[in-house]
């Protein structure tokens, strides 16, 4: 195996099992107590943080900023990214551990400072990563893995659009916004989207080393 191919195969192995151990990890919070027993329709997901089992929250998402970066740095040996799709996976890396970093509003002792970060680090993150794939995908848009890619940053996109209008229709509907929709069940939607454009964004890096390997061979 050429050793580019290897090393891009490695980091992208990392990156998906480093992914695959967050979802495991989220999916216990919905099973154990005493998260369990949030409404998740409701609930955002960063609420279980605020729990005793919270540990495991700030674990799945270390582990989901861990795996993306490392996913990235697959991308980058492949020669799949540019510099502004490099930028804006960054951008959603440092929004994940912001969300960690600074913990969301507990409304049982009112706001904080620290809650308005993580609401701003929540944005960053959901947003950057769609935007990631689309600046990844667009140089190469005939291609079917980046169609593919792009269909990722595209869902992700579709499955934030509820809270954008929850967000701006509140002026005159009088609704608040974490009210109008199941903010827990869209952002649930939504994590699931992003992670799987993830998944994709590795599966994407490997496939490009591959073909840059095959043409490399047949051209000599």
């Amino acid at each position: 195996m050429n050793t580019r191919v290897g090393t891009v195969l490695s980091w992208a192995g990392l990156g998906v099992v480093c992914v695959v151990a967050s979802l495991g990890l989220y999916g216990a919070l919905h099973l154990l107590p005493p998260s369990a027993q949030l409404d998740w329709s409701r609930r955002t997901i960063s609420h279980y943080a605020l729990l005793s089992n919270g540990w495991l929250f700030d674990l799945a998402t270390l582990l989901l900023a861990a795996g993306s970066l490392a996913v990235l740095v697959a991308l980058r040996q492949a020669g799949a990214v540019g510099r502004n799709a490099t930028l804006a996976l960054l951008l959603w890396v440092v929004g994940l551990v912001g969300v960690v970093w600074f913990e969301k509003h507990n409304w049982s002792t009112g706001p904080s400072v620290s809650g308005d970060v993580h609401r701003a680090a929540s944005l960053l993150a959901f947003l950057s990563l769609p935007t990631a794939a689309l600046l990844a995908a667009a140089p190469r848009r005939r291609e079917r893995g980046a169609r593919l890619v792009a269909l990722g940053g595209w869902v992700s996109l579709l499955c934030f659009s509820p809270i954008l209008w929850a967000l701006l229709s509140e002026p005159w509907t009088g609704v608040r916004w974490w009210r109008a929709i199941p903010l827990g069940g869209v952002e649930r939607l939504l994590g699931l989207a992003e992670v799987a454009t993830v998944l994709i964004l590795a599966w994407w890096a490997v496939r490009t080393s591959a073909g840059r390997l095959r043409q490399t061979r047949g051209s000599g």
